[in-house]
């Protein structure tokens, strides 16, 4: 990191820390935006892992957690936060993100009708995946392999259904297990199809997430599946989030709504990837 030469002037040294000062009022707030993102996805978070992942000291952290806390976002423990919502959350089984639903129901139907009685399939967990598994309800014999505990819940009692539950660290916002244990509970699996979610998607971040803890999990699934289907609603494409999957090319193909552009769409199909629109 380079030094800030002193410089004896008073009013120039007032000037360069007003400058200074400004440069980190414009980080502050997209920085906090991130940590929230990471404290959707994962519930709670230490300050000594947000100030290594965010490369600023463990007091920056205190200061953006304590603000996070005023806004009514989260709750501040003693070396950490939690996400305020989680205790209403998991007693409701209900999921932390439920926006743009009307289309994430319309790729739920769309990635159903492309499975088959008898297969054996991975859902990732999160909204998206949910409304797959809804929609697979009156398919035979499926044997379904999940790290989201209310996919689990929705097809585990159907006598319809096998349904096999990797094991791990629980995830309260997206009701889901995470980590590790998780991850290796995928080798020696062999899956006709993979359902993966993501926060984000784009060209040149690839695959993103609010935070890390997936990464294992989500790699593990992949290596464990003949096709690997992305859906995302098209709100994702050409953002990105904190942490990064790799790139889009490790995808088969893209379910997605009709807000995709024509552009994007293109560009996905140019590099190998199907495209099919949920309508």
């Amino acid at each position: 990191m380079a030094v800030t030469r002193a410089i004896s002037d008073a009013p120039a040294r007032k000037g360069r820390k007003s400058v200074n000062d400004a440069r980190q009022n414009l980080l502050a707030e997209p920085r906090r935006m991130k940590i929230l993102e990471w404290l959707q996805e994962e519930g709670s978070a230490r300050v000594r892992d947000l100030s290594q992942a965010f490369a600023v000291s463990e007091a920056t952290i205190r200061q953006d957690l304590e603000r996070l806390d005023q806004d009514g976002f989260v709750v501040r423990e003693h070396g950490g936060a939690y996400l305020k919502s989680v205790p209403q959350q998991v007693q409701s089984m209900s999921l932390q993100h439920l926006t743009n639903m009307d289309r994430k129901k319309r790729i739920g139907r769309a990635a159903a009708a492309l499975v088959s009685n008898g297969e054996t399939i991975i859902l990732d967990s999160g909204s998206t995946t949910t409304e797959i598994a809804n929609n697979l309800t009156a398919h035979q014999n499926l044997n379904v392999i999940t790290n989201a505990i209310n996919i689990a819940l929705t097809l585990g009692a159907l006598p319809s259904m096998t349904v096999h539950l990797s094991g791990g660290q629980f995830k309260a916002p997206t009701l889901s297990v995470t980590g590790e244990k998780s991850g290796d509970f995928f080798n020696g699996i062999f899956a006709e199809k993979l359902f993966l979610a993501t926060a984000a998607v784009s060209f040149e971040a690839g695959l993103t997430f609010p935070a890390m803890a997936d990464l294992y999990v989500k790699r593990a699934m992949i290596k464990a599946s003949s096709k690997v289907y992305l859906v995302a609603d098209s709100t994702k494409i050409g953002r990105t989030s904190f942490s990064s999957l790799g790139p889009i090319d490790m995808i088969g193909a893209f379910i997605t709504d009709e807000g995709i552009a024509d552009e994007d769409r293109a560009e996905f199909e140019k590099r190998g990837i199907e495209v099919i629109i949920a309508r």
